[in-house]
C-alpha cells in the first residue's frame, strides 16, 4: 500500500530535516574547508616566499638534482614527485601519510618538510578529502555528498508551490522568526541550486572517480584507459637528466608536471604531462618511459580521448576551480559557504517552529 501524497510529503520533510541536522553538519564543514583550499597554492606561497622566489633551472639541472634527492636519506621510499615550475620552482614530494617535502631544484637539498599533524593546510586537505580517516573517510564522504544532493532536490520539491507562485514564495521575510528563517533557507536553496549541484555533484564524483570514469567511457562506447607496460627494474643508475629531456623532446608543447618513480614490481617511469587545452593543472596526459634507455615507450594523450574520457577529466578541474579563472574561483568559494548558511538557517527555522508550538497543559 503506497502512502498518501500528504503522508509522503510529511515523511520527506522529516527526512530532509534530520539529514540536514546530522549529515548536513559534515557536509557544511567539508564544503567550508573546500572554500579555503581553493586558495591553497597562493596561501602556501605567501607563507613560504623563500620557496616561490627561487630560480627555475633547466631540465638537465633538474635531472641532476633529482638524482641527488633519490640518493639522499630523505629521498628513500619516495614514490613520486611534482616537478618544479614557474609558480613553485622546487621539487615537491608527497609522502605516505600526507606529509610533504620540498627540495632545491638545482642541488636536491631538502628545504622544507611539512607534517600533516602540524600543518593547517595539509590537515584541512586531509579533512576535505578523507575526513582524517583514510579510505574509510573517503567512502563516508561519498555518502555525505550523495545525501547533500538528496537534500537539495528534496528541498526544492518540498518548496515548489507551482510555477505561477514560485517567485512570490521566494521573497525573503524579516518577521516573524519562523517565516524569516524559512524564507532565507528557501531562497538560497533554490536560487543557488545550479551552483550547489555543480560543486557537490563534482565532489561526489571524486569519491567514486574510478567507477565514474569507467561508467562514462562505457556509456560512450570507449575502450578502458590504457595502462603503463610492465618493465623489469633497471640495474644500472638512471640518468634522470636524459629521461626528463627525452620526455620533453617527445612532447615539446607540453609541460612536465609529475613523476612516478620505478618500483620493485614495475621499472617503468610514468611522467604526467599537461598538453595545451587540458584543464587539469597537472594534466591528464602521460608518457611511459624506459629509464634504462631514456626512451618513450608509450603514453596517453588526454586531448585525443573520446567524450566520456574528456568529461571524466573535466570534473576535478571544475570542482577545484582550476578552470574559469578568478571569477569561477570566487564563485566556487562562495558556493562552498552556502551549505553552512543552509544548515544554520534550517536549524533556526526548526528551533523557531518548535518554540511556537503550544505546549500541552
Amino acid at each position: 500500500m503506497t502512502p498518501s501524497p500528504r503522508r509522503f510529503r510529511s515523511m520527506l520533510k522529516t527526512l530532509h530535516l534530520w539529514l540536514g541536522l546530522s549529515l548536513g553538519v559534515l557536509l557544511a564543514l567539508v564544503t567550508l574547508s573546500g572554500s579555503v583550499l581553493l586558495f591553497e597554492q597562493p596561501l602556501f606561497a605567501a607563507g613560504h616566499p623563500e620557496l616561490a622566489s627561487r630560480p627555475l633551472p633547466d631540465l638537465a639541472t633538474q635531472g641532476r638534482s633529482l638524482q641527488a634527492i633519490l640518493s639522499s636519506p630523505e629521498g628513500k621510499g619516495l614514490r613520486g614527485l611534482s616537478l618544479p615550475d614557474a609558480e613553485l620552482p622546487v621539487w615537491e614530494a608527497q609522502e605516505r601519510g600526507g606529509n610533504r617535502s620540498y627540495f632545491d631544484a638545482s642541488t636536491g637539498q631538502l628545504l622544507l618538510r611539512r607534517n600533516k599533524s602540524g600543518d593547517g593546510l595539509l590537515l584541512l586537505l586531509d579533512w576535505h578529502t578523507h575526513l582524517l580517516t583514510g579510505e574509510v573517510g573517503e567512502t563516508v564522504l561519498g555518502v555525505v555528498a550523495c545525501t547533500g544532493l538528496f537534500m537539495l532536490f528534496s528541498g526544492v520539491w518540498l518548496y515548489w508551490p507551482g510555477r505561477r507562485r514560485a517567485l512570490k514564495h521566494l521573497k525573503p521575510h524579516a518577521n516573524p522568526p519562523v517565516l524569516r528563517w524559512a524564507s532565507f533557507h528557501r531562497f538560497v536553496g533554490v536560487a543557488a541550486l545550479p551552483l550547489l549541484i555543480v560543486m557537490i555533484g563534482t565532489g561526489t564524483t571524486m569519491a567514486y572517480r574510478g567507477a565514474v570514469r569507467s561508467g562514462l567511457t562505457a556509456a560512450f562506447g570507449e575502450p578502458a584507459p590504457a595502462k603503463p607496460p610492465r618493465l623489469l627494474p633497471t640495474r644500472t643508475p638512471i640518468d634522470w637528466a636524459a629521461v626528463l629531456q627525452a620526455a620533453q623532446a617527445a612532447a615539446p608543447e607540453a609541460q612536465l608536471t609529475r613523476l612516478t618513480l620505478p618500483s620493485r614490481e614495475n621499472g617503468c617511469v610514468v611522467l604526467r604531462i599537461r598538453r595545451p587545452g587540458e584543464w587539469n593543472l597537472a594534466g591528464r596526459s602521460s608518457l611511459w618511459m624506459d629509464p634504462g634507455t631514456a626512451a618513450v615507450i608509450g603514453g596517453v594523450d588526454a586531448t585525443k580521448l573520446g567524450p566520456g574520457g574528456r568529461l571524466a577529466d573535466a570534473l576535478f578541474p571544475i570542482h577545484s576551480a582550476a578552470v574559469g579563472g578568478l571569477a569561477w574561483r570566487v564563485i566556487a568559494c562562495f558556493t562552498g559557504l552556502l551549505p553552512m548558511f543552509l544548515l544554520v538557517t534550517g536549524f533556526l527555522f526548526w528551533r523557531a517552529r518548535t518554540r511556537r508550538r503550544p505546549t500541552s497543559p
